[in-house]
C-alpha cells in the first residue's frame, strides 16, 4: 500500500503530521466545553398565560381551549398537552423530530397574538416559550443573613439578582422566598359605608393623585422656567391625607376610614436551608453557555458579594450541577485511564515485549487527541456522551495497530527485514483493517441520522466513536508501520524480574498450547460440520428464549446524589399548616448521616412550579437533599430514599413521597409508569382515575400511584342576579371588581421611595373578609351612591372543582403515575394491561400508556431501524470490498451468535435492557465481524497463493488466532471498568459495554469454529452451484465462485 511505503520510508514527515496532530488536539481539547449531556435540539415549545384570580376550569374555556385550537394548526404538530391551573395557562406543543424550532416558534408568536384580543380582558399577554433541557436550573443558591425576609429580598432583588444576570453564560435568575414590601390601604368596611365611599373611588383617587407630570414652559423675562407638577406621594401621610369624594358632594381623607400599613405581600413561596430562612436565587444558563464555567463564575461572584455586603450575610449552594458534572466527567476520565491501563497490560502478555506494547500503545494518546481535535471543529462538547465514546473506543483503537503489529512480527520470524517486514506485514493486513473500520464506523451512522430523544442523546457517543476508529485506522497504517521498522523488538523479554521472565515464558508456551489446541478443534469441526452449526443454533435458540427474563427500560438508573420528597396536604390547607408538616420530615432528614443540605420550598410542588414555570400551591411543599459525594457514604440515594420513606410514611396531615431522581434528564422527565384517561366528563373522568390507580397501585413492583385530577380547593361561588342588580343599577363585573378588592385587594398605584417601587394595595381590614357572614353582608356601593348588602343581590353556594384541568391532544384526561421499585418497566407494564383488560370503559372514554413507556418504544422502534441499517451497512461494505454476495453473510454469521452473549452478560449483571443496551447492540454488529474479516480476509490470502480449501482455514486459523484474541481482549478488558458502572453516573453506560463485552467475548469463542465451518459450506454450495450452471452451458468448463 502507497500509504504504507511512504510512513516507513519517510519517518520525519510523519513524525512531524503526528506532532501537529497532538499539538492542534490538546489545543482543541483546552477549548472543549463541559457539560453533563450533550446538546439536545428537542421539538417542544410551550405558551404559558397568566390570568390572575381565574380558576382552573375558567381557564381552560377562556383562555386555553382559544390557544389550543390556534396551535393545532401550525404546520408538523405531532401532539398538545395542557395545564389550567389557578391563574395560570399552559400549552405545551410536541412537534415532529426536525423541526426548524426558531422558525415555528416565531410561526407560533404571530398565531397566539391573532388571537391575543380573544382572551380575557384581564389574562397577561400569552408568552412563547421553547423548551431546551438546558434551560432547567444549573444551580440554586440559597441566601441568608441576620436581616428580616423583606429586607433581605430587597437586597436580592436589587443587588444579588442583578450581578448574577450580568455573569456571562445566565440566561435567568428567579429569586424565590421572602416577602416583598407592600403599602396596604386596610379599609373599614363600615366606615366607608359610612361615609358613602366605594372602594373603586378610594383606587381611582389614589392612581390619579400619584403622579409627575410635566405641563410645558412658561417665560418670565429673558428666562424660560418649565412647568412641572411633582404629585407622588412623598410617604404614608401622603396617602393618608388623601381626600376622597362621597356619593353625597361631600370628601373625606382616607385617614377617616382605612389605616395605612407599610407592610409585606401575602407570601406565596417560604424557602429554607437547613431548617434557616432563606430566599434562593434558581439560576439557567443560555443553551450555549458551559455549565461548568457558569457555576464557577457563579461561585466566585457570590463569594465576591459575600466579603461586599453588609451585615452578616452567607451563599449556600443548595443544588450544584457543575459538581454532579466535574465527578462525572471526572470517574470517565479515570475509566478511560483504567481502561488503557488493562488494554496495555494485555498486550504486554501476548507481546512480551515492552517496546513493542510501546508501538501499539503510542496510538491510544495520538488517535484519542485527534479525535479531540475533531470533536471541537464538528461542534460537540466534553460531555458523558462523547467520554464515553472515548471510553468504548479505547479498546478499539488499538485493534487495527495490533492486527498490523503482529503482521509485522510474524514477517520478522520469518527472516524479512526490518523495513522489508514493516511493508509487507502492514500492506498485507492493509485490507482487512480498513474493511474491519469502515464496518464499525458504519453501524454508528444509522445512530446519527434516525430521529428522536435516542440519537438526540447517543448520536455524539456515534460520532466520537468514529472519529477515535478512523483516526486509529490513520495511526495503524501511519505510525505503527514507521516505529515497528525502527524499534520492533522479535525476541521475548530476557531482562527485568525472575518472575516477570518466568510469566511471560508460560503465557507463551500456553498461547502455543492454545494453538495446538484449537488446530485440532478446528480439524473436527470440519468433519463434523452439522453437528457444529446444529448445537450453535440450538444455543442461539435457547438464549432467545432466555430473554424474556431480562426485562427492559427506558434508560438505568443513575445514583445522582440527591433525593427529593415532595408533600402534598389537603387542598385549601393554609401555607402556615402545610410548614408545620413539612418541618417534621425536614427534623429527619436532617439526622441523616449521608445528607449535606437540605433546602425546603413550600408553596411549590415540583421542580417547574420552583423554577417560575406555574403558580403556587399553599397545601404543597418540596424538600430537596443533596448527599454527600460517593465515595464518602456507604448507602447510595435509592437507599436513603427508601429508609426517609419508612420514617414518614405515617405522618399524619399529608401525603409524602419520596424519590431518588434516577434519570438522565434529571428530574424533568416523564413518571416511569403513566396511564393516561381521556374523556370529556371530569367528575367521571375523577372516578375512573382513582379506581384504575387502585388496580395499578396491586401490581407488584409499582409504588407511589396517584391519579392527576386533584380536587380543588372548596370555593364559595357568588351567583350574581343579573336583575336584581340591575334594579341598583349595577352589573356582574362592577359586583365582581368589588368583590376582587374587598377581599384579595386591588393594586391602586406604585409608592417610589428610595428608589424603590412599592405596590399600594386598596383591601378590608383581616377581620371584615374572614367568614361567610362577612361576604353575605358585604355592602355595595351603588353607582347612585346607594348601598346594598351583597346578599340583597346574589346567593352564595358551596362548589368545589379540580386543582388542575389537564389536556392532551384537546381532549380531557386524567393521568395516572406511578414509579417503579426492584421490577423492569416492561414487565410491570404487562401485568398492568393485564389488570386493566377486564375494566369497563364508558363510551367515548379510552386509556394509553405513556410517559417512560411511549419514550421506550418510541426509542426502541428507532433504533431498531438503525439496527437494520447497520446490519444493512455492513454487508454492503463487505460486499463492496471483497466483490462477492456470499462472502459477507459467511463473515456476519458472527452476528446472531453474539446474541447469545449479549443475552448472557444482561443475565449475569442483573441489568435490563435498555436504550444503552441497545446502542451496544448496534456497536456489536460492528466489532464482532472484525475477528471474522481478518481470519476469513487471511484465508483467501492463502488460497490465491495455491492451498488447498481446508489447507488454507487450517493454517490461517492458528496464525491468526493471536491477534484475534489480543484484539478481542482488549476491547473487553478497555470496556471492563464502564460496565461495572464505577463512578457517578456510571450506570447509565454500563448496559452498553456490558452488551458489547458479552457479544464479543462470546462471538470471539464461538466464531473461531463456526466461521471457518460456514465458510466451507459455503464454498461447497458455490461450488456446486458452479458445476450446475457450466454443465448446463459448458459442461467442460468449471468454475469455482470466488468468495
Amino acid at each position: 500500500m502507497k500509504i504504507v511505503e511512504f510512513s516507513v520510508r519517510r519517518p520525519v514527515a510523519v513524525t512531524m503530521v503526528m506532532a501537529a496532530v497532538i499539538i492542534l488536539g490538546i489545543v482543541s481539547l483546552s477549548r472543549l466545553a463541559i457539560d453533563f449531556m450533550p446538546e439536545m435540539k428537542l421539538p417542544y415549545a410551550a405558551v404559558m398565560t397568566h390570568y390572575e384570580g381565574a380558576g382552573p376550569q375558567e381557564i381552560e374555556s377562556t383562555v386555553t381551549r382559544p390557544i389550543e385550537d390556534v396551535t393545532a394548526t401550525i404546520e408538523n404538530v405531532k401532539g398538545l398537552q395542557s395545564f389550567s391551573r389557578n391563574g395560570v395557562s399552559m400549552v405545551m406543543v410536541e412537534f415532529e423530530w426536525g423541526t426548524d424550532m426558531n422558525f415555528t416558534t416565531q410561526d407560533m408568536r404571530e398565531k397566539v397574538d391573532m388571537i391575543q384580543g380573544a382572551l380575557p380582558p384581564d389574562a397577561k399577554r400569552p408568552m412563547v416559550l421553547k423548551f431546551d433541557p438546558s434551560a432547567w436550573p444549573v444551580a440554586v443558591v440559597a441566601f441568608t443573613g441576620d436581616q428580616d425576609l423583606s429586607s433581605l429580598k430587597r437586597v436580592a432583588e436589587d443587588v444579588v439578582k442583578p450581578r448574577l444576570e450580568r455573569i456571562e453564560g445566565v440566561a435567568s435568575v428567579n429569586v424565590v422566598g421572602g416577602v416583598d414590601r407592600e403599602i396596604q390601604i386596610l379599609v373599614d368596611p363600615v366606615k366607608m359605608s359610612g361615609y358613602g365611599v366605594s372602594l373603586d373611588t378610594v383606587t381611582q383617587v389614589l392612581r390619579a393623585g400619584n403622579l409627575n407630570m410635566s405641563a410645558g414652559s412658561v417665560t418670565e423675562g429673558r428666562s424660560e422656567f418649565l412647568v412641572r407638577v411633582p404629585g407622588e406621594y412623598a410617604d404614608l401621610r401622603d396617602i393618608s391625607g388623601v381626600v376622597v369624594p362621597t356619593a353625597t358632594g361631600g370628601a373625606v381623607r382616607i385617614s377617616d376610614f382605612a389605616e395605612v400599613r407599610d407592610s409585606t405581600r401575602d407570601a406565596a413561596f417560604r424557602s429554607r436551608l437547613n431548617q434557616q430562612e432563606s430566599l434562593a436565587f434558581i439560576i439557567q444558563k443560555q443553551p450555549t453557555a458551559n455549565t461548568v464555567q457558569v457555576v464557577q463564575k457563579v461561585r466566585s461572584t457570590v463569594a465576591s458579594l459575600e466579603n461586599e455586603l453588609p451585615g452578616n450575610v452567607t451563599f449556600r449552594f443548595a443544588f450544584d450541577q457543575a459538581e454532579f458534572i466535574e465527578g462525572s466527567i471526572g470517574d470517565l476520565r479515570n475509566n478511560i485511564l483504567v481502561g488503557g491501563t488493562l488494554a496495555a497490560l494485555i498486550i504486554f502478555l501476548f507481546l512480551r515485549s515492552v517496546r513493542n506494547t510501546m508501538i501499539i500503545c503510542t496510538a491510544i494518546p495520538v488517535a484519542a487527541i485527534g479525535a479531540c481535535s475533531l470533536l471541537y471543529f464538528s461542534g460537540e462538547t466534553i460531555n458523558v456522551m462523547t467520554l464515553g465514546g472515548l471510553a468504548l473506543g479505547i479498546g478499539l483503537i488499538v485493534d487495527n495497530s495490533i492486527v498490523v503489529l503482529e503482521n509485522i512480527f510474524r514477517h520478522r520470524q520469518l527472516g524479512f527485514g526490518h523495513i522489508d517486514a514493516a511493508r509487507e506485514g502492514a500492506s498485507e493486513v492493509g485490507r482487512a483493517v480498513i474493511g474491519a473500520t469502515m464496518t464499525s464506523v458504519a453501524v454508528f451512522l444509522p445512530i446519527v441520522f434516525v430521529q428522536g430523544l435516542a440519537s438526540e442523546i447517543f448520536a455524539p457517543l456515534a460520532i466520537t466513536v468514529a472519529f477515535v476508529l478512523g483516526a486509529s485506522l490513520v495511526v495503524a497504517l501511519t505510525l505503527v508501520p514507521m516505529l515497528a521498522a525502527r524499534m520492533l523488538r522479535v525476541q521475548p523479554v530476557e531482562r527485568g524480574p525472575r518472575l516477570l521472565r518466568r510469566l511471560m515464558s508460560w503465557f507463551g508456551n500456553a498461547l502455543d498450547r492454545l494453538s495446538e489446541v484449537y488446530r485440532g478443534v478446528l480439524a473436527w469441526s470440519l468433519d463434523n460440520r452439522r453437528k457444529v452449526v446444529i448445537l450453535t443454533t440450538i444455543v442461539f435458540i435457547g438464549s432467545l428464549a432466555l430473554m424474556p427474563l431480562v426485562g427492559a427500560e427506558f434508560m438505568p438508573a443513575t445514583d445522582q446524589g440527591w433525593v427529593t420528597v415532595s408533600v402534598k396536604a389537603p387542598v385549601g390547607t393554609t401555607i402556615d399548616e402545610t410548614d408545620r408538616i413539612v418541618s417534621q420530615v425536614e427534623k429527619i432528614a436532617r439526622n441523616i448521616p449521608e445528607v449535606e443540605t437540605v433546602f425546603v420550598t413550600v408553596g411549590a410542588g415540583s421542580h417547574e412550579e420552583q423554577a417560575g414555570f406555574g403558580g403556587a400551591s399553599s397545601h404543597r411543599a418540596l424538600m430537596d437533599l443533596t448527599l454527600v459525594d460517593g465515595s464518602d457514604r456507604k448507602r447510595s440515594s435509592e437507599d436513603v430514599a427508601a429508609w426517609l420513606r419508612t420514617q414518614v410514611e405515617d405522618l399524619p396531615g399529608a401525603i409524602i413521597e419520596v424519590d431518588a431522581p434516577s434519570s438522565m434528564m434529571g428530574d424533568t422527565g416523564s413518571a416511569p409508569l403513566q396511564v393516561v384517561l381521556k374523556g370529556h366528563d371530569l367528575d367521571l373522568l375523577g372516578r375512573m382515575g382513582e379506581d384504575v390507580a387502585g388496580i395499578v397501585a396491586g401490581v407488584p413492583g409499582t409504588r407511589s400511584v396517584e391519579s392527576s385530577l386533584e380536587e380543588g380547593r372548596p370555593e364559595v361561588q357568588v351567583l350574581i342576579d343579573r336583575d336584581r342588580a340591575a334594579l341598583y343599577g349595577m352589573n356582574v363585573y362592577q359586583v365582581s371588581s368589588a368583590l376582587h378588592t374587598s377581599f384579595f385587594g386591588s393594586i391602586a398605584t406604585r409608592y417610589r421611595v428610595s428608589g424603590e417601587e412599592v405596590d399600594v394595595r386598596v383591601r378590608f381590614t383581616e377581620g371584615t373578609r374572614e367568614n361567610m357572614a362577612d361576604l353575605e353582608n358585604l355592602t355595595l356601593t351603588t353607582p347612585a351612591g346607594g348601598q346594598v348588602l351583597l346578599r340583597d343581590i346574589a346567593r352564595m353556594e358551596i362548589a368545589g372543582g379540580p386543582t388542575t384541568v389537564e389536556r392532551r391532544d384537546q381532549a380531557r384526561t386524567v393521568v395516572v403515575s406511578g414509579s417503579l421499585v426492584d421490577r423492569d418497566l416492561n414487565s410491570v407494564i404487562k401485568d398492568v394491561e393485564k389488570a386493566l383488560a377486564d375494566y369497563p370503559l364508558p363510551p367515548g372514554y379510552y386509556f394509553e400508556f405513556t410517559g417512560e413507556a411511549q419514550e421506550m418504544a418510541d426509542a426502541f422502534g428507532n433504533l431498531f431501524i438503525a439496527l437494520i441499517l447497520a446490519i444493512l451497512l455492513v454487508y454492503m461494505l463487505l460486499a463492496f470490498q471483497f466483490e462477492s454476495f456470499l462472502f459477507p453473510f459467511v463473515v456476519m454469521f458472527s452476528v446472531p451468535v453474539s446474541i447469545t452473549g449479549m443475552v448472557f452478560g444482561l443475565l449475569i449483571t442483573g441489568q435490563s435492557f435498555s436504550v444503552p443496551a441497545f446502542i451496544g447492540v448496534i456497536v456489536a454488529v460492528g466489532v464482532v465481524v472484525n475477528n471474522a474479516i481478518v481470519l476469513i480476509d487471511y484465508v483467501n490470502t492463502l488460497r490465491s497463493r495455491g492451498m488447498t480449501m481446508r489447507e488454507a482455514v487450517t493454517t490461517a486459523g492458528p496464525i491468526r488466532l493471536r491477534p484475534i484474541l489480543m484484539t478481542a481482549l482488549t476491547t473487553i478488558f478497555a470496556m471492563l471498568p464502564i460496565a461495572m458502572g464505577i463512578g457517578q453516573g456510571g450506570e447509565s453506560q454500563a448496559p452498553m459495554a456490558t452488551v458489547v463485552i458479552g457479544g464479543l467475548m462470546f462471538s470471539t469463542l464461538i466464531s473461531l469454529v463456526l466461521v471457518p465451518v460456514v465458510y466451507t459450506i459455503f464454498d461447497d454450495w458455490g461450488k456446486g452451484l458452479s458445476r450446475r450452471l457450466s454443465l448446463r452451458k459448458a459442461p467442460s468448463e468449471t468454475a469455482a465462485i470466488e468468495v
